[in-house]
């Protein structure tokens, strides 16, 4: 065999030591936003049934499961809302009510935890009664006008404490207009993480479940993307940076990595993945039925989620992959 040439790689494989050496991709728990859904009532903590682990919690359960999150050194928690379906209206109320669930929620968490930062989603779906992310007429999601209520929503966060607004909407200028709103209402100091590339996907099935949010009627594929689209994703990201955004979210994650990659290389802003519901559905199922080992799947999976380019996740799996760093330790 002298006679052939070849490179040797596994010269830098050869022993833990040599591979942790040369390793590019970290995974840390710093990295990880957790998400909370926040229900209405008292006394509830309710399973949500295709997400093994995940709970809606009633105001009064919410601090200990937040407590849990700093414990393990989570540094940001995402806050959805789920209200009662007899609260909920045509314009989504509960959405920007200063006694809304978020809002609620917020106020409270920010309280007991002051330096957890409190990321607040940014929509309507959850609190109207269509199911739609904006305002309805004959039938029609109608851009501008939702971008009004939109508006109301994030400055309602932000005086409640949200530390950072997250549009997930996807309507034409909502970042523009919602920049425009926080400023003029003395709140320029506040960051927008935009759901930029969100994607129309049968993947989000799941989180409808857990936060009673599907659509009344047809679907949300005139204002979320095309799974089939690429350039359309560096459109919607490049139309956010000049409207102000500071960081970008891609959703989903899994199967849009070449998009975070794409993302990453032509904007120069942090950029969250989101690893959504179906995702950790799939997962969770694989592991109860022994088919997996989760811990080694997770892990690989996220730590691909940075190699692909986030600088964040949004991950049902937070609290999980806190503990399982916290062993490796």
């Amino acid at each position: 065999m002298d006679h052939i040439q070849f490179s040797r790689h596994r010269r830098l494989r050869q022993s833990e030591g040599m591979r942790a050496l040369v390793r590019e991709t970290f995974l840390r728990t710093e990295d990880l936003i957790y998400p909370l859904f926040v229900a209405a009532g008292e006394n509830v903590k309710n399973e949500v049934h295709s997400m093994p682990g995940v709970y809606q919690l009633s105001m009064d359960n919410l601090l200990t499961e937040v407590e849990e999150a700093t414990k393990l050194g989570i540094k940001a928690i995402i806050l959805f809302g789920v209200p009662f379906q007899e609260d909920k209206d045509a314009v989504g109320t509960g959405a920007f009510s200063h006694n809304g669930l978020v809002q609620l929620a917020t106020k409270l968490v920010k309280e007991k935890y002051p330096e957890l930062l409190v990321v607040a989603d940014t929509c309507l779906c959850e609190y109207t009664d269509h199911g739609h992310c904006g305002i309805v007429h004959d039938g029609e999601i109608v851009n501008d006008e939702s971008l009004e209520f939109l508006v109301k929503t994030a400055i309602s966060q932000v005086e409640a404490g949200a530390d950072i607004i997250a549009p997930s909407n996807m309507m034409d200028g909502f970042v523009a207009a919602i920049r425009a709103g926080l400023d003029e209402a003395g709140y320029n100091h506040i960051p927008i993480m935009s759901y930029s590339v969100k994607y129309a996907s049968a993947y989000y099935g799941p989180f409808r479940d857990a936060a009673n949010g599907a659509p009344q009627f047809g679907d949300r594929k005139t204002y979320q993307m095309d799974p089939a689209n690429r350039m359309e994703a560096l459109r919607e990201a490049k139309s956010d940076v000049v409207e102000g955004a500071d960081f970008l979210i891609v959703k989903p994650a899994l199967s849009y990595m070449d998009i975070i990659r794409d993302v990453k290389n032509n904007v120069n802003l942090p950029i969250v993945a989101y690893n959504v519901s179906g995702e950790y559905s799939m997962i969770k199922a694989a592991a109860i039925n022994g088919w997996i080992n989760e811990k080694q799947i997770v892990l690989e999976t996220l730590t691909g989620l940075k190699r692909a380019g986030s600088d964040l996740i949004i991950t049902y799996f937070a609290k999980d992959v806190a503990r399982w760093l916290q062993e490796e330790k």
